[in-house]
């Protein structure tokens, strides 16, 4: 793996590369965060602190319910007894909830230790489960209890008080905590098990920059009641914010609405991509303006996109833009006059 795979991906840096020097046309699209209230529902993006006690769906249910929205998801499951970052997806925005999902997670866990263990090889076994490790899901998982890789990406012990050692664990989605303090325990020789967790990042929404259910309720009740769209838009994201760890791709203006009818993306339409891209890389495809137009599938490296002329670049898999942002450059099965492809 290189140094950038074992960096958790919201650290991961990547620099834009330039393929065609562009620009975009300001009669089409808008910047991200300055969308009308209503379009900025229709892709919004919360990040928001669960509490104890509720189950994930309900949470999610009841977020729904509040904005009276046509759906919702939310970015990865927290049990009941759980607290921490939970992103919550509405309408449009839903289709981005599999890639927040994948981005990485962060936790703080209280781990018990169930004998007497040295501090020190506590640490040199907490060490020992970072990187690439094996995890069967525990019993009471709802998923098929089969052997999975999983990335611990850092381990860092915060304090160690008798038995109960309190650490930070940054790793890739689907990673089980409870069962890395049970694996943990059983390399120690005395058994183990997670006493307390909370989840402190779920891909680009840290802890940070959550807010509580109070004061979701707060910012609706002043937007309903005196249409206050700041309150509003200060703890309802747009969907952009929930793709910031993606590795972007940025389309000239004259592509995006091919891609909005779920046409691949050819390399004609590339103005950047950033480095790192690989063959199956997920990737955003972004306007020029920041805006995000769909999810896709790398098909080439980001050098070969800078390189080639031609080709298909990205597999399109689930478009967030709708149809007719941006002018279509066909129309009736002839090319627009005055553009270029």
């Amino acid at each position: 793996m290189t140094s950038q795979e074992l960096k958790p991906p919201w650290e991961r840096e990547r620099r834009l590369l330039t393929r065609i020097e562009a620009e975009t046309d300001p009669n089409y699209g808008e910047d991200p965060y300055k969308r009308p209230i209503e379009k900025h529902l229709r892709l919004a993006a919360l990040n928001l602190d669960k509490p104890r006690g509720p189950t994930s769906h309900e949470i999610t249910a009841r977020v729904k319910e509040l904005f009276k929205a046509r759906r919702a998801g939310h970015g990865g499951t927290l049990d009941p007894a759980v607290s921490g970052v939970l992103p919550i997806l509405l309408n449009d925005a839903t289709k981005v909830a599999g890639a927040v999902m994948g981005g990485g997670k962060e936790y703080i866990c209280v781990m018990r230790l169930h004998g007497e263990v040295s501090e020190e090889a506590i640490r040199e076994a907490v060490q020992l489960f970072t990187g690439e490790i094996y995890q069967v899901p525990p019993i009471r998982s709802s998923v098929a209890r089969t052997i999975r890789r999983r990335m611990i990406y850092r381990s860092e012990i915060i304090e160690v008080s008798g038995r109960d050692v309190l650490m930070r664990v940054a790793c890739s989605g689907g990673t089980y905590m409870r069962k890395l303090c049970h694996d943990i325990g059983l390399y120690l020789g005395v058994g183990a098990h997670m006493q307390e967790l909370r989840r402190t990042r779920a891909g680009p929404f840290s802890e940070q920059d959550s807010v509580d259910l109070i004061q979701l309720y707060d910012a609706l009740a002043r937007f309903r009641e005196e249409g206050d769209e700041e309150a509003l838009r200060r703890v309802v994201k747009p969907v952009e914010e929930a793709v910031k760890h993606i590795p972007k791709i940025y389309l000239l203006d004259t592509s995006v609405d091919a891609v909005c009818h779920g046409a691949n993306l050819a390399v004609a339409g590339i103005a950047g991509v950033e480095e790192g891209v690989e063959p199956g890389t997920l990737v955003a495809l972004m306007t020029l303006k920041g805006e995000l137009v769909a999810l896709g599938r790398s098909r080439m490296t980001a050098e070969e996109m800078l390189e080639r002329d031609q080709g298909i670049a990205v597999d399109t898999e689930r478009v967030i833009m709708a149809r007719g942002t941006y002018p279509p450059i066909w129309k009736r099965g002839k090319r627009k006059t005055g553009t270029k492809s």
